[in-house]
């Protein structure tokens, strides 16, 4: 594991909820991603999409604008038209992306198969979900959840409108989930991550203001597993979130699937920068045997110079260990 990651074991709850709490985003600096690999211009998804569907660009951060802070932004603002539901039970989520001028977008381009890209996460970070909405011809979006514990929450569309010279954009809404409601610590931070019977190993650090690369590796009763399947053109996909203000980061992994290059795991790495110390969840999502997983661990990203501060005192104290030996 890159000595570069430093953790914690516990960050302090984010939010306090009651009956059917919402959460408020603080806006603090973004995070961003140190530039979007070349070779992710193409995507399809896993048994469905077309190969070769192309995206004018994408949206990774790369602008150094926070993603998600805002439910408003680029003229767009993301109407939630269900804004609470019961916990544990199903519930469809229904929203629309509205213009300037109230009407809901009905064109898109397609980024990694899809035309929006949907994600829910609890306020505590504890439930992520990624889902896949299906659009009617006036603009408005659905899709079935089952959201599991009560309080603050977050939802997220990542898209970006049809049309030359059109950049990606990720809006944010609160949602809350109504029931008894107990906002949990945020999960201890551990280098390997279990799903399933995978075990995820996430190696690499991250520091604010610098690109560092982090290496996820999938494995299954001890074995690498080697044959993971591509999931929206790739063979994982990793979203950041900030504690705090869940500002978000959909990071995607350096290569993909059939590029002659890329290897069908057992590693997937990605390059991010953290724009600020603190703590962030990141969750991976691979497909492996047909089915979609979802890898979560927390990270503390310490202070610029802190590590360099630690590093040079561990090397003084070698020095003077030496000397003393002679």
């Amino acid at each position: 594991m890159n000595t570069g990651l430093r953790i914690t074991a516990f960050a302090a709850a984010i939010v306090a909820t009651f009956g059917t709490a919402y959460g408020v985003g603080a806006s603090i600096d973004p995070v961003v991603a140190e530039k979007p690999p070349a070779a992710h211009d193409e995507h399809a998804e896993a048994g469905g999409e077309e190969a070769g569907e192309k995206a004018e660009g994408g949206h990774d951060g790369a602008s150094g604008a926070a993603g998600g802070l805002q439910i408003s932004e680029g003229g767009y603002t993301l109407a939630l038209d269900t804004p609470r539901v019961a916990a544990g039970k199903p519930s469809t989520l229904r929203f629309s992306v509205k213009d300037d001028s109230g009407r809901s977008l009905t064109s898109y381009a397609r980024e990694h198969g899809k035309e929006l890209h949907f994600i829910v996460a609890s306020r505590d970070l504890t439930v992520y979900r990624h889902l896949h909405p299906t659009r009617a011809a006036d603009g408005t979006w659905s899709v079935a959840a089952k959201l599991p514990a009560a309080g603050g929450y977050r939802a997220f569309a990542d898209f970006k409108p049809a049309g030359k010279g059109a950049t990606g954009i990720t809006l944010g809404a609160d949602l809350a989930v109504s029931g008894r409601s107990e906002p949990a610590a945020l999960p201890p931070v551990r280098a390997t991550a279990e799903v399933d019977g995978y075990q995820v190993t996430l190696d690499g650090a991250l520091t604010p203001g610098k690109a560092h690369e982090l290496t996820l590796s999938v494995s299954r009763d001890g074995k690498p597993v080697t044959d993971l399947q591509p999931y929206l053109g790739a063979y994982g996909h990793l979203v950041a979130l900030r504690a705090g203000d869940l500002a978000y980061l959909h990071v995607h992994p350096n290569g993909e699937p059939d590029d002659g290059v890329t290897e069908p795991g057992p590693e997937v790495s990605f390059t991010a920068t953290a724009p600020s110390p603190g703590a962030y969840r990141l969750f991976l999502d691979f497909q492996h045997k047909g089915e979609v997983r979802t890898a979560a661990f927390t990270v503390d990203v310490p202070a610029a110079g802190a590590g360099e501060s630690e590093e040079a005192e561990d090397s003084t104290e070698s020095e003077e260990s030496g000397s003393h030996g002679h």
